[in-house]
């Protein structure tokens, strides 16, 4: 195909009539740094396309905003009428070329490839309206472009996200152990924790890397929000923390932390959208001060894992699985500091966690995936899967496990979902063979279960953790047929699964 990154036209969208807003671009080998600036105008959108002489039929792959939510494959691109969030590859199976924007971006960008080219589509709005750059020129994303002259489709998307993030963080150790979710639902208790642990501690017994036990939501005041005190269930959280390390586990939690209804919190401390004002608008230096104080005492109580959830949801108010082409389908609204691009304000969110959590481990989960990259360790890249919907683990869990596998260890470990064990609702000949994959995957391994599983589960959870504790080559193989790969090599063998 023939391609030139340098050759493309632009257009900026304006909330009114453009008149001082200009782009400009800097070009390096297969690279293209887009800038934007403005003093009264203030930009919504901008536009770049491509024309792309190819006569061929590529089957196309994009990715998401967030979380996927089973919607991942490879379409062919007569068919392709899709935004792609981020970046895609395209290929014929013979060859690909894979065309993006490098991680930690000042904008949105999604991509629509047809026969008519490559367009890419910047969202560089604030809340739902145009950005008051004030002057400022601002560099909104860097495109990067690579052509392979191989088969080899999984190795080559691998290869290109290594070129799209310079500075991953990555933990030291593998991520497994349990999550009380998919068993509890939100009900759970101080006893119940302690004896989830004793669990993961019996079944990972002889491994020297300590398992998890991440508490989920169900330990706060109120369900799905804060203030992030314990409810009369949990009691000291400290001293939870300390009597899961005591024996033998390491203690994780589960936080939300811009949807709260501590009486201390004003209303012009939240975002004004749709009439409502519900969650917190971290652009605010008061709101910054108590989403850092949140994470410090979660910390001082000793917990070694954080798992943040709903950012994407509560900064812009939808779900990836309802996003087009832009990150927020609400107009007319702003955040307090009107000066960022939507963009900005997520890294600047994501980099205030990072450092209030210092050494914790932190998940992101409903993070958005490309700005989160270097800022987590660990994201959450698929919707939840299920204790009691064997459908929804295969839609969600094997169809972002196959899709984005790429990404692992290379944005950050890439969390395909739990195992989720909840008396018999899910058949174990369907739910061992999802164990079996994802502790082959190199990617975190949480269960989610109680100690009433019956032996056959508990050996082969004890078989998967020994496995998954030792590094594997694995790739998805039938991902141009399915949404869910069922053939999978794994160090060298080729592995049917039956979903």
């Amino acid at each position: 195909m023939t391609f030139d990154i340098r050759d493309f036209t632009a257009k900026i969208i304006c909330e009114k009539q453009v008149t001082d807003a200009v782009t400009d671009s800097v070009c390096r080998e297969n690279e293209l740094e887009l800038l934007l600036c403005a003093n009264e105008d203030k930009p919504m959108f901008v536009e770049l396309h491509w024309n792309v002489s190819d006569d061929k039929d590529f089957l196309v792959l994009g990715d998401a905003w967030e979380r996927s939510y089973g919607e991942l494959e490879f379409r062919k691109l007569s068919e392709n009428d899709r935004f792609m969030p981020w970046y895609f590859i395209a290929t014929d199976k013979k060859e690909s070329f894979c065309f993006g924007v490098k991680t930690q971006a000042k904008s949105f960008v999604c991509f629509r490839y047809d026969e008519s080219g490559i367009t890419a589509l910047i969202d560089v709005r604030n809340g739902g309206n145009g950005v008051h750059l004030n002057g400022r020129k601002i560099s909104l994303a860097t495109f990067v472009y690579s052509h392979y002259d191989n088969g080899n489709v999984y190795e080559n998307l691998k290869d290109y996200c290594r070129k799209l993030c310079d500075t991953p963080v990555l933990p030291k150790e593998r991520i497994y152990g349990g999550n009380n979710w998919y068993y509890a639902y939100g009900k759970s208790s101080y006893e119940q924790i302690i004896s989830d642990a004793k669990l993961q501690v019996e079944l990972s017994e002889g491994i020297e890397n300590k398992p998890f036990q991440v508490i989920d939501d169900c330990w706060q005041i109120n369900s799905c929000e804060g203030p992030w005190y314990p409810n009369e269930k949990f009691g000291d959280m400290k001293k939870l923390a300390d009597e899961i390390k005591e024996i033998g586990a390491r203690p994780g939690i589960w936080v939300r932390l811009l949807h709260n209804r501590d009486a201390a919190i004003t209303d012009e401390m939240r975002i004004l959208r749709d009439g409502q004002r519900r969650y917190l608008d971290p652009t605010r230096e008061d709101v910054q001060k108590y989403i850092v104080a949140d994470v410090e005492r979660v910390k001082g109580w000793g917990y070694e894992l954080m798992k943040h959830d709903f950012t994407t949801f509560d900064l812009f108010g939808s779900w990836g699985k309802d996003m087009g082409s832009g990150i927020t389908n609400t107009e007319n609204w702003h955040f307090y500091d009107k000066t960022k691009t939507n963009a900005e304000i997520a890294v600047d969110l994501y980099k205030l966690i990072k450092k209030a959590a210092g050494d914790m481990l932190i998940i992101g989960c409903n993070t958005i995936s490309h700005l989160s990259a270097g800022l987590v360790q660990i994201s959450r890249t698929g919707d939840d899967t299920s204790g009691r919907e064997w459908e929804r683990t295969k839609k969600m869990g094997v169809n972002t496990l196959a899709f984005r596998l790429a990404q692992n260890e290379i944005f950050y470990m890439c969390d395909a979902d739990c195992v989720g064990i909840l008396e018999d609702n899910i058949p174990w000949e369907k739910n061992s063979q999802w164990l079996h994959l994802l502790s082959y995957s190199n990617t975190p391994l949480f269960i989610s279960c109680t100690d009433e599983i019956n032996d056959v589960m508990k050996n082969d959870i004890r078989e998967a953790y020994k496995v998954f504790n030792v590094t594997h080559k694995i790739k998805p193989v039938d991902i141009f047929d399915t949404k869910t790969p069922s053939e999978w090599e794994i160090d060298g063998e080729t592995i049917k699964y039956n979903w």
